[in-house]
């Protein structure tokens, strides 16, 4: 990031959001389009936090998204199905083309570990938006440690240190501690926007909305 002018300090926002959540991958993307119009971008620090909306996920998964959303809500495949099309039309709009048919939902603790690994290396943001891509449009499923390895090295992660992650657990503790922290700041979902620790935004707002925060915090630094 580029040193702020005199008179001005960087604005640290922080995001917490889960990598199998449509609304997060919608909010990313609104926000890279407020950051776009925002006079001031490179006094903006972006760093992706971890949360999962549900830790006891299995590892392999119990059927597709349609059986998911029926086990955890009620109702049958058809309804869930149903309830999806909001969604996919809300990620149209935001340039997003979800395959909600092919989504596989799994645990997601070893892709937050990765997410951990890459900010190490400073590709933070390309892993959680390949992450996401791959979940929403490619099917993949995110708990298998060979689609992690495939998908970590694609965004420019070294191999052996991929390798050694997900032999171990590197950055566990740092998931856990982030969901804790979440809980901390009363962040009841996600996305949540969270700027300076002074205030925080829920949801995949829109642009508009996201610029109009970055502005008013530009102003009173």
């Amino acid at each position: 990031m580029a040193d702020a002018p005199a008179g001005t300090r960087p604005i640290a926002l922080e995001v917490w959001s889960d990598v199998a959540c449509p609304f997060c991958y919608i909010g990313k993307r609104n926000l890279e389009a407020a950051l776009d119009r925002f006079a001031h971008r490179d006094d903006v620090s972006v760093v992706w936090r971890s949360f999962q909306l549900d830790p006891a996920a299995p590892v392999e998964p119990q059927g597709d998204m349609y059986d998911m959303l029926a086990a955890k809500f009620g109702g049958s495949r058809e309804d869930a199905k149903a309830k999806t099309e909001n969604v996919v039309a809300m990620a149209a709009q935001s340039g997003l083309t979800y395959d909600m048919d092919a989504a596989r939902p799994s645990n997601t603790f070893d892709a937050h570990r990765m997410i951990h690994l890459a900010a190490s290396l400073d590709r933070q943001d390309a892993m959680n938006e390949r992450l996401l891509a791959a979940y929403f449009t490619e099917g993949a499923v995110l708990a298998d440690h060979a689609t992690l390895r495939r998908l970590a090295v694609e965004v420019g992660l070294p191999a052996e240190r991929v390798d050694a992650a997900l032999a171990g657990d590197e950055f566990a503790d740092a998931v856990r501690h982030e969901s804790e922290e979440a809980q901390q700041l009363g962040l009841g979902g996600v996305p949540a926007f969270v700027f300076d620790r002074r205030g925080a935004i829920a949801g995949a707002q829109p642009p508009e909305v996201l610029l109009s925060a970055l502005e008013q915090l530009h102003a009173d630094a």
